[in-house]
């Protein structure tokens, strides 16, 4: 009985096994669709660890497109190589439904890149929108204007191996959108003219060596910013004010300085003539020792003191406080 059982089991896994490594319904699918692939490829498939379904069902798939470049080789090829092959598959029938020159290397070649190859045949049927961020700019008459642009992109299917991506697309756009802002003459010109803008952007062949060919730039809005031109005199005249301050509070320091320098002088030239006065009473004592010098000598010179402090007095001026007494 046991042994019964053993055999039974046996037979169940033989049965599984054979079923898993020769997928029998998937090649009769394949056969009553017209590809033509034998149990030997499908059994080798397993072996190389390659999903027989997936590899079938591409094959149908181009076959009824009648896409004859697609083969089992070619597919078994790409996905050990990472690629995917259900959207090469799906770009290669889109691109023959349109009629876009789009081949079997090319689409693997664009998918192992790490670009959606069937996006890009459908981008290349249905351009795409590309809305810019706000783009600040600053016309020559000093005032900002804040602009939106929309872009309509179309794959180039081309240049999608090794050229650039919607975020060059997007710096470029932004680049112009400044450019042509920055060498207007005034802002209200813009305003009048946005189209402008769009023209002179357009006009620079902004998607040279990109995954996209520019169809139109169009701005969708237009606000106006701060007076920069204002601001920026308004900064200007600060700064001079600033200057001119500094400039005065260095003139009165060394004013202040050459004050109290001319004061340290006279101060010293005072003591000094002081101190000479102090030597006068001095030497006409010595004088009068000496016999150089008489009374009336004396008497004549202290007259003529007098009198010269007389007519000083008299030639000064009087002052409000002498006039009221005070």
């Amino acid at each position: 009985m046991f042994f019964e059982y053993t055999l039974v089991f046996i037979v169940i896994v033989v049965v599984i096994l054979f079923l898993y490594y020769m997928p029998v319904m998937l090649w009769v699918n394949a056969r009553a669709s017209g590809v033509k692939i034998s149990l030997f490829q499908l059994f080798v498939m397993r072996i190389r660890k390659v999903p027989p379904t997936k590899i079938v069902s591409c094959l149908i798939e181009a076959h009824k497109a009648d896409i004859q470049e697609v083969t089992r080789d070619g597919l078994e090829a790409h996905y050990l190589a990472g690629g995917h092959i259900e959207r090469v598959t799906h770009a290669l029938v889109s691109a023959s439904k349109a009629n876009i020159d789009l081949g079997f290397k090319m689409a693997t070649a664009i998918d192992l890149a790490g670009r959606d190859v069937f996006e890009a045949v459908q981008m290349s049927v249905n351009p795409k929108v590309i809305d810019t961020p706000p783009v600040t700019a600053v016309a020559k008459d000093g005032i900002q204007l804040i602009s939106k642009a929309r872009v309509t992109v179309r794959a180039n299917i081309r240049q999608l191996v090794g050229g650039a991506g919607e975020e060059t697309i997007l710096a470029r756009v932004g680049e112009g959108i400044v450019s042509s802002i920055g060498s207007a003459t005034s802002h209200k010109s813009v305003l009048e003219n946005p189209d402008s803008i769009s023209k002179l952007v357009l006009s620079k062949g902004l998607d040279a060596g990109t995954a996209f060919e520019i169809l139109s730039i169009d701005i969708a809005d237009i606000d106006i910013g701060k007076n920069i031109g204002a601001q920026l005199q308004m900064d200007q005249a600060d700064a001079d004010k600033n200057i001119a301050q500094a400039k005065a509070e260095e003139r009165r320091a060394m004013a202040v300085a050459t004050e109290q320098e001319m004061r340290a002088k006279s101060q010293e030239m005072r003591a000094k003539v002081i101190e000479a006065e102090a030597e006068v009473p001095k030497a006409m004592a010595e004088a009068f020792r000496s016999g150089n010098l008489g009374i009336m000598d004396y008497y004549r010179m202290k007259n003529i003191q007098a009198d010269t402090d007389m007519r000083e007095s008299i030639a000064k001026p009087e002052t409000p406080e002498k006039k009221t007494g005070k």
